[in-house]
């Protein structure tokens, strides 16, 4: 008797399982992201930044249609006549509110539609058949293609102005003290990986990187940090500023981070359609990487390379091996980080310290995306795969790194390989930093 027939369950129907489990989880999550809003919410446009919240529903439905409906299972097109409307590349976000879109109650049925289906196939489908079944992979990359938007759909509620219509407890309380810097060590690590079933494109290949020793923020950089730099006259000193960034702060007036606002000698921070008195230490958030660079600057530091974030992310000094996360290789769980959803605003500094690094880096994974000081590129030896306007298109001086996800990020879209990026303008993302330098001399020989 074979080992899956003494369990009761072979590999394949274990996955299947799986798959079927964060399918549901995920569209739970659109669910309650468009239910807590009317019908005339869902098709306003928040903001031109964001799509209407009832286009990224649609949208969702279309390429798990596209995908897997109609390329894993062969299947005849649900409604082929959409797909031009639900093209992100043919339908820039300022233009989709005057689109004949699909109303909520009719999205909403084709969704069903399309994961009824998905269903079906799921029930026959050999993950071994092609690479873009293999493991899984097509329907791994439609669950975090919908917490992608998922995430998307949280920042336009960010936006939205009105009542609040979003409750999640607070996070928990710091337990250990992470402030300071953390040495790492010069060498070479690896960087992307090769075996992680559900990697994106960009993730891949793994591949060594040799780093001189650098110093890393222990945590992300704080509010009461911030507002140091605030008061200190950061915002009207170009000396902290690149020229772009100069120019970026001038033409768009900017003074504070994005939703502060002054509270008598302090400051407030509205959330979700809330008012609280913006808190110390948890970490900053709604920063453009201009603004990043420019306390990094202020405080004689630097914004770390994408390399740096990840070495400090997942190498481990005992066995010289990257990890999948900084804890280990286990999936995060509420004790490593604040993702999922589970809060609605960044935890205090010290709150997980079972999520630290071996180095002792701490809230690498979830609370605030964090900027990196490297452009968007493939890894060497790079494949698109299984389509270009994933990652490829992206490639380029246009865009910024962002690593470790947020609050507002799913768990099946992060881990210490996920790849995020976005323009260095950028402010309605839930985007923080951390800060970096050059180890010195005397550093480096520790």
């Amino acid at each position: 008797m074979t080992a899956s027939t003494t369990t009761g369950h072979t590999d394949g129907e274990r996955l299947r399982d799986r798959i079927a489990a964060e399918l549901a989880r995920a569209r739970s999550r659109s669910t309650l992201l468009t239910e807590v809003v009317d019908d005339a919410d869902l098709m306003r446009q928040h903001s031109p930044l964001m799509s209407p919240l009832v286009w990224d529903l649609a949208h969702v439905g279309n390429q798990e249609e596209l995908w897997l409906v109609r390329d894993v299972g062969g299947r005849e097109p649900v409604r082929c006549d959409i797909d031009e409307l639900y093209d992100a590349f043919k339908q820039p976000r300022r233009d989709r509110p005057a689109l004949p879109l699909l109303p909520p109650a009719e999205a909403r049925a084709y969704l069903g539609t399309v994961r009824d289906k998905v269903h079906d196939l799921l029930d026959t489908v050999r993950f071994t058949e092609r690479p873009l079944v293999a493991d899984g992979f097509a329907f791994g990359m439609i669950v975090q293609h919908e917490q992608q938007h998922d995430e998307t759909m949280l920042a336009t509620h960010q936006l939205r102005v009105g009542p609040a219509v979003l409750h999640a407890p607070a996070p928990p309380e710091p337990s250990a003290s992470a402030g300071g810097e953390v040495l790492v060590p010069a060498g070479e690590f690896t960087m992307g990986t090769d075996t992680d079933p559900w990697a994106l494109d960009n993730e891949r290949p793994a591949h060594r990187v040799d780093l001189p020793a650098y110093v890393i923020d222990a945590a992300p950089v704080t509010n009461g940090q911030y507002e140091a730099f605030i008061a200190d006259g950061g915002y009207t000193d170009p000396r902290w500023w690149s020229p772009a960034g100069w120019a970026h702060r001038v033409r768009e007036r900017l003074d504070a981070p994005m939703h502060w606002q002054r509270d008598g000698d302090g400051w407030s921070y509205r959330r979700f359609g809330r008012w609280d008195r913006v808190r110390a230490d948890e970490p900053v958030v709604h920063v453009c990487f201009y603004e990043a660079q420019a306390y990094a600057a202020w405080a004689g530091k630097r914004l770390p390379t994408e390399a740096e974030w990840e070495k400090a992310a997942r190498w481990d000094p005992a066995t010289g091996r990257s990890r999948r996360y900084p804890w280990g290789d286990d999936d995060p769980t509420a004790a490593h980080a604040n993702l999922d959803q589970r809060h609605l605003r960044p935890a205090p500094v010290g709150a997980y310290p079972a999520g630290a690094s071996p180095l002792g880096v701490h809230q690498l994974i979830g609370d605030v995306w964090e900027w990196t000081s490297t452009a968007f590129r493939g890894h060497p030896g790079f494949t698109a795969f299984p389509y270009r306007e994933y990652s490829e298109v992206f490639f380029g001086d246009d865009y910024r790194v962002l690593r470790g996800g947020s609050f507002g990020t799913d768990r099946s879209a992060c881990r210490g390989t996920f790849r995020n990026w976005d323009y260095p303008i950028r402010r309605q993302i839930f985007s923080g930093f951390r800060c970096a330098r050059d180890a010195g001399p005397d550093e480096s020989r520790r």
